[in-house]
């Protein structure tokens, strides 16, 4: 089924969301308020589409027709006109998601769809900035990076999502051929419950110099046949993500071995967040 779907933020996730539901066919609007960011997301994933045409995973007429589907939205406003679906995937903070929420509320058809790719936040606080009659259709679209490739979507129902809004996005994934997981609105949701004390455990162990970075990783990789180490995955995350959501579920849940540890504080505070600044519990690019 063809939708009109608009995706706002386009940064790590936001244009990997862009260009998979593209890639299923949707017709796609990109929004950033600054439009010198949408045009950077857009030419990302025009670099994405080309090297899988290098990798003879795409065909150069594909990628063409994944291209044309995607458009930048001059205005949320415009963007959201006549949309089926909005996925949200801007800066992990409540208020900048409820501000968007709000003017999506008042702008889009009543029959829309409003996701959040939010890793951590409450759907139902998200929801709150919507009128009453559309909180049915707000809900928790997370995705997992890098989008193209990663095969999971994890549902959040809110407390007033129903169940044709469930529905909904359960054909959608379907379609854009990922398996999806739901959970309940509760504090980092399944995945970053179950990953976040996994990190922060690692980070602790790093901390007492139970062994080097190196080790730790490589015990995760070979020892428990894990794809990559927690100390890696944490840097390719982003450290001040991470930090986010570990502050999120030690709030949220109450325990002490969901708190951040203060190796990761430090890294955090220091300007040091991983991949994209090119050092966090190491330097990049790595040798």
């Amino acid at each position: 089924m063809s939708r009109k779907v608009l995706v706002c933020g386009v940064g790590l996730m936001g244009h990997g969301i862009a260009q998979s539901m593209a890639a299923a066919g949707q017709s796609v609007r990109i929004y950033e308020p600054d439009r010198s960011r949408a045009e950077a997301g857009l030419e990302r994933i025009a670099g994405n589409l080309e090297r899988a045409v290098t990798k003879g995973k795409l065909s150069a007429e594909e990628r063409e027709a994944v291209l044309a589907r995607i458009s930048i939205a001059p205005s949320v406003e415009e963007g959201a006109l006549d949309i089926d679906l909005a996925v949200e995937a801007v800066f992990e903070d409540l208020a900048v998601k409820r501000d968007l929420f709000t003017k999506l509320d008042t702008c889009a058809p009543d029959a829309a769809i409003l996701a959040s790719n939010t890793s951590s936040i409450s759907i139902a606080s998200i929801a709150g900035a919507t009128e009453p009659e559309r909180r049915q259709k707000v809900v928790g679209m997370h995705f997992f990076s890098p989008v193209p490739v990663m095969p999971l979507i994890e549902l959040i129902r809110g407390a007033e999502t129903s169940d044709e809004t469930e529905a909904e996005v359960r054909v959608i994934a379907e379609e854009l051929g990922k398996q999806l997981i739901v959970s309940r609105d509760r504090p980092g949701f399944i995945v970053n419950r179950i990953l976040m004390p996994f990190l922060g455990e690692a980070m602790r162990a790093y901390e007492e110099e139970l062994g080097t970075a190196e080790d730790i990783d490589t015990g995760a990789r070979v020892g428990l046949n894990h794809p990559m180490g927690p100390l890696e995955l944490a840097d390719f995350i982003g450290l001040d993500v991470c930090l986010y959501v570990m502050e999120v579920l030690h709030e949220g849940l109450d325990s002490p071995h969901f708190a951040p540890p203060e190796v990761l504080r430090r890294l955090v505070l220091e300007g040091h967040l991983g991949q994209k600044t090119g050092r966090g519990f190491y330097s990049y690019p790595r040798s």
